[in-house]
């Protein structure tokens, strides 16, 4: 079972990688019960920004590779399970967070806020 999130923005959540409360390391804290609930707005940019900064650098060198891998392939289950097994459940859990970061600010930029729910 997937967990999903949508809104403003949405996706799927990395399986057995991504929390939930991923984007809670952006600055904002989804408020419970049965979904979380984010709202992000352009008071919310500068701490984006900085989360993102501080994932691309301590992903360092992996940050292109990972950044071509996905933008490039149509990726498959075992490609990305193989992709997993060689960085590692924390690398690839922090470009998960970069990838929703990047939608988050994404987002604001175009029309001004951010809102999405996130499944439990």
């Amino acid at each position: 079972m997937s967990r999903n999130y949508d809104g403003d923005i949405e996706g799927r959540f990395w399986f057995g990688i991504q929390n939930s409360n991923a984007a809670n390391r952006f600055g904002v804290i989804g408020h419970p019960p049965t979904h979380l609930e984010y709202y992000f707005d352009e008071d919310n940019l500068e701490e984006c920004e900085k989360e993102i900064k501080l994932i691309e650098r301590k992903l360092g060198s992996n940050l292109e590779l990972l950044d071509d891998f996905y933008d490039i392939n149509v990726v498959d289950k075992a490609e990305h399970k193989a992709m997993i097994e060689m960085l590692g459940d924390d690398v690839m859990a922090d470009y998960a967070d970069l990838v929703l970061g990047r939608k988050i600010i994404d987002c604001v930029k175009r029309k001004g806020d951010c809102y999405f729910m996130a499944e439990f």
